[in-house]
């Protein structure tokens, strides 16, 4: 039976909930999860999931900044986060979820995207990012025998064809060596697989993000595919589809990430 999970940076839940509530009616996920909730675990839109369907979640925000959520049709259980850098910030929220195949350990992440210049000495949030991303190396694709999709914004494009011009952005913080070696590390570390380039060749160009600063986001194209979906090989090999849904980059109040669809046969 297919399993479908989404992610979604949404920049603020319940200012975009009617755009959620679009996306839930339209794609019927199982789980979605979502970054940059911006609010409180009290003010979460609950009542707005339970209405289509979605009465479990497990959510790990704070007053308007980062915020991470897994919303369900099915139970969630093992609910946990973990403090990467130790910092008090709301980035990673994990739950088990019951699937048609068992039982599959979902991990939810919005990594810091760390500031404008990329340098650890100058810049503290550049050095937060990188310390961030050399906890994660602790991760593993399977824990206790149960094995893990892990999903989010990463806030990095770790290939050539992850951003609109390699050249000119492996200077700039999301693309640059340090940053893309670092999260190569944390995926060999966890035996983890990147079932988005598994589904879409590497030659292919592959964006989740454009900026608001942009006049025409569409017409100059300059993305980066910043949020990713990973998994443990032996979900990866049971993989169906992967879809980035650009046209909600034009929706009403749209976030400058659209939502990555990933369907598993399981």
């Amino acid at each position: 039976m297919a399993f479908k999970i989404i992610t979604w940076n949404i920049n603020s839940v319940r200012l975009r909930i009617g755009i959620v509530e679009r996306l839930l009616k339209e794609q019927q996920p199982d789980v979605l999860c979502l970054q940059e909730t911006k609010c409180v675990n009290d003010a979460f839109p609950r009542k707005s999931f339970e209405k289509l369907g979605y009465a479990h979640n497990a959510v790990h925000g704070q007053k308007g900044y980062h915020g991470v959520a897994i919303i369900s049709k099915s139970p969630l259980s093992q609910t946990s986060s973990t403090d990467f850098c130790n910092m008090g910030d709301t980035r990673h929220i994990e739950a088990v979820v019951e699937t048609p195949g068992g039982p599959v350990r979902i991990h939810n992440f919005y990594v810091p995207a760390g500031g404008d210049e990329p340098d650890p000495i100058i810049n503290s949030k550049f050095d937060h990012k990188l310390k961030f991303i050399d906890g994660m190396k602790a991760l593993s694709g399977v824990q206790d025998g149960v094995p893990n999709i892990l999903v989010g914004d990463l806030n990095i494009a770790p290939l050539e064809n992850d951003v609109w011009s390699h050249k000119q952005l492996l200077k700039i913080v999301s693309h640059t060596p340090v940053e893309t070696q670092g999260l190569t590390m944390v995926m060999n570390a966890g035996d983890w697989v990147d079932c988005m380039r598994q589904h879409i060749p590497p030659s292919e160009k592959l964006y989740t993000w454009w900026s608001y600063r942009a006049r025409d986001w569409e017409a100059s194209n300059r993305g980066r595919r910043l949020d990713h979906v990973w998994s443990a090989p032996q979900l990866a090999q049971q993989l169906v589809s992967v879809d980035v849904l650009k046209e909600a980059r034009g929706w009403e109040k749209p976030s400058d990430h659209v939502p990555v669809i990933a369907v598993f046969d399981l």
